[in-house]
């Protein structure tokens, strides 16, 4: 092993994909022996390391290369159950680059995964008649996996969804029924099986795929509409990126209309009623309004959002009945409506109350809105210089905000008072370049 592919096995078992991609680039060689003498590609698939993965497969390395258990990379990425681990060391164009039978192969393994499931297929290969261990790890940035431990194996629950993602890379229309299925499996909008099945649904554009998906939305377990609701959420988010993307508009708005107004689950409704916001529906803020007074707190959270704003006189009276919502989300809710708005005298104290709600969840919700928002009267500016003695930091950040907007002197002051940011919030967040532009407008040479 040369001291250059010694160095990147290090750096793929250390999980570092700066070093692994300046290794690869001054030369090593993306097939290099890890210490088992197995490509470091294994190594990197066993890790359940994504980033690497797609790293030495792009550098070269072989996915489908026959090792000395029969095995390959890739088959060892199936195993694994994580999509993105399997998605990275898949490579480009499988479906041009595999020959039949090794597709068919492909296929088999992640189906026998996918029908048996981990747990069981743990116990059948090691034996072991002991307990499996399990734990919820993420899978990428929105997703979760559950990860399995038996007789010294570790497999994640993913199969589902590199079951779906195989078929659609070999372009093998699997039934929607089928893959709505997958993405219920487990229970859990969350799962990264759900949001494959998702994805191809909303990729696949065909009237019969359209007309078999949303019809789910009859379905009288919640999990699929929920699900439904999903796919027609992302067909929004991605119109205009995917082709004919356009193509079902109409007849989404139409559905989400009618459906809104038979549904009643408390989380399938509130997805309704978002969706209607994103399709822009001039109407959502009446759909809003009839379920106000909804006994479930998780619909009457979702409410504000479909107000358009500045309120109407309506729309701003149920609004104030929500500022009073026992359910600290909604209050919560109600806030970030309320706190945007030029406040009336009647409804300053209401917001002037939320500032100082016991809830943590609200009070940081109104401090956030109303550091925005369009009221600046004495009252508000002085509430949220009280609001810097706060122990959360993000109310005082949000105080600290909203006197900057206000070119308050105490600016400078506050922002002292709300004491070190990490590096997400100065990288990310508006509010933490409130000083900076304060001193621009009032200090001479800003």
């Amino acid at each position: 092993m040369t001291e250059r592919n010694a160095a990147l096995a290090a750096a793929v078992r250390a999980g570092d994909t700066e070093r692994v991609r300046g290794l690869l680039e001054a030369g090593a060689a993306p097939d290099a022996a890890g210490e088992d003498g197995l490509p470091v590609l294994c190594t990197a698939v066993a890790a359940c390391d994504p980033a690497v993965a797609e790293a030495l497969v792009e550098a070269g390395a072989d996915p489908d290369r026959r090792l000395p258990d029969g095995t390959t990379p890739l088959l060892r990425a199936i195993e694994g159950g994580s999509p993105a681990v399997f998605a990275a060391a898949l490579g480009s164009d499988p479906r041009l680059r595999l020959a039949p039978e090794r597709r068919t192969e492909l296929l088999a393994a992640a189906r026998n995964w996918y029908e048996e499931g981990p747990q069981a297929r743990l116990r059948h290969l090691t034996g072991d008649p002991g307990p499996v261990r399990t734990r919820v790890v993420p899978e990428g940035e929105y997703h979760t996996l559950t990860e399995f431990t038996l007789g010294g194996r570790c497999v994640r629950d993913g199969h589902g969804g590199i079951l779906t993602s195989l078929e659609w890379a070999f372009r093998i229309l699997t039934p929607p029924g089928e893959l709505v299925a997958r993405a219920v499996r487990h229970g859990d909008p969350e799962h990264a099986d759900w949001w494959a099945s998702q994805w191809i649904l909303t990729e696949r554009r065909s009237a019969e795929t359209w007309a078999e998906t949303v019809a789910f939305h009859r379905h009288p377990d919640p999990l699929p509409r929920l699900f439904v609701a999903d796919v027609l959420g992302l067909q929004n988010l991605t119109e205009g990126l995917t082709p004919h993307a356009r193509q079902y508009g109409r007849e989404r708005l139409a559905l989400l209309r009618t459906w809104a107004e038979v549904e009643d689950d408390g989380v399938v409704l509130p997805r309704l009623l978002r969706a209607l916001v994103d399709e822009g529906f001039s109407g959502a803020a009446a759909v809003g309004l009839r379920h106000a007074g909804h006994a479930d707190a998780r619909v009457r959270r979702a409410v504000p959002d479909t107000f358009d704003r500045p309120l109407t006189p309506r729309t701003a009276e149920a609004v104030r009945d929500l500022c009073h919502d026992p359910d600290a989300g909604v209050r919560a809710a109600a806030a970030g409506a309320l706190g945007g708005e030029a406040l009336s005298a009647e409804d300053r104290p209401l917001l002037l109350a939320l500032l100082e709600d016991a809830d943590p969840q609200v009070a940081s919700q109104a401090a956030y809105a109303t550091a925005r928002g369009a009221d600046r009267s004495p009252q508000i500016t002085e509430a949220l210089a009280r609001l810097l003695d706060a122990g959360d930091q993000d109310i005082r950040l949000s105080a600290a905000y909203g006197l900057a907007l206000r070119d308050d002197p105490r600016t400078p002051d506050a922002y002292a008072r709300v004491g070190p940011l990490g590096r997400a919030e100065r990288e990310r967040d508006s509010r933490a370049d409130g000083l900076w532009r304060w001193k621009v407008r009032n200090e001479p040479g800003g």
